[in-house]
């Protein structure tokens, strides 16, 4: 579980960035845990997920920029999930 976590916890650092315009949003790398089970294997996200991902699109730069996150998800494997969602990662 605490792996699980860890691996979540590095997701959302990998899915941060600031997009001008958007709607505040609290970035809160825990708040994608629906996403556990696509970042620690290579079944699809899902619908939950998916909704995280999109909420969470502002804070991608700066979870990619933590490098305490990416030990945890590659960003490979976040491109995955995003293409996934259908969710552009945002150039940082």
């Amino acid at each position: 579980m605490i792996c699980l976590v860890i691996a979540v916890s590095a997701a959302m650092m990998i899915f941060m960035g600031e997009i001008p315009g958007a709607t505040a949003v609290t970035c809160n790398y825990m708040e994608l845990m629906p996403c556990a089970g696509a970042i620690s294997s290579s079944q699809a996200p899902s619908g939950a997920c998916c909704s995280k991902i999109r909420e969470q699109r502002p804070c991608f730069c700066g979870y990619l920029q933590n490098p305490s996150l990416r030990q945890f998800v590659s960003p490979a494997t976040a491109q995955r999930i995003a293409s996934q969602c259908g969710v552009t990662i945002p150039q940082c």
